[in-house]
């Protein structure tokens, strides 16, 4: 008597978001494939406790409304820094705060889980204006969300940059103040 073969377990289905990610990854030939956690990291904080890596090696992403034209400004920063408004409006223009519903609609991703790339923005709107901080680059190796707050992928600064095509800033407030 035989026995019937047993199918090989299959990772249990991702979210929409995490492969989008996974995807745009492979498409650029990015080296590391991203990274399923067991527990969420929604914030720097818990993302760097879950790694084990210093808070600042996480590439928190931020997401801003640019008040001229509803749209989505996405600035890509080092986690145990926070961001000056003033230094990116510069860049940019006058911005406002932007609600869970507006990431969502912009970026196709849920707070907590907005990637630098990998990006689905409702119909008739178009992809967020990226930028880099430069105090990413006091690191190796960073991490960033991959489309879900279970979900990250590690990189190099330099690796962000070629990545995601954005501009390196200075946008941080300065940590000693």
């Amino acid at each position: 008597m035989t026995c019937p073969e047993t199918p090989a377990p299959t990772a249990p289905a991702r979210p929409e978001g995490f492969l989008r990610v996974q995807a745009a990854l492979q498409a650029q030939q990015h080296p590391h494939a991203p990274l399923w956690l067991e527990a969420t990291a929604r914030t720097s904080q818990e993302a760097a406790e879950a790694l084990g890596v210093s808070l600042g090696q996480i590439a928190k992403s931020v997401v801003f409304r640019r008040k001229s034209d509803e749209a989505a400004v996405l600035v890509i920063a080092s986690g145990d820094r926070r961001v000056d408004e003033k230094k990116l409006a510069a860049h940019t223009g006058p911005l406002g705060r932007a609600d869970a519903d507006y990431v969502k609609s912009r970026t196709g991703f849920s707070i907590g889980g907005v990637s630098p790339l990998g990006f689905a923005p409702q119909e008739g709107m178009s992809r967020p204006l990226l930028f880099v901080d430069r105090e990413l680059f006091r690191f190796d190796v960073i991490w960033a969300a991959a489309g879900h707050p279970n979900g990250v992928f590690p990189m190099s600064p330099a690796q962000l940059e070629a990545l995601t095509g954005a501009p390196v800033i200075d946008v941080v407030q300065d940590p000693s103040n």
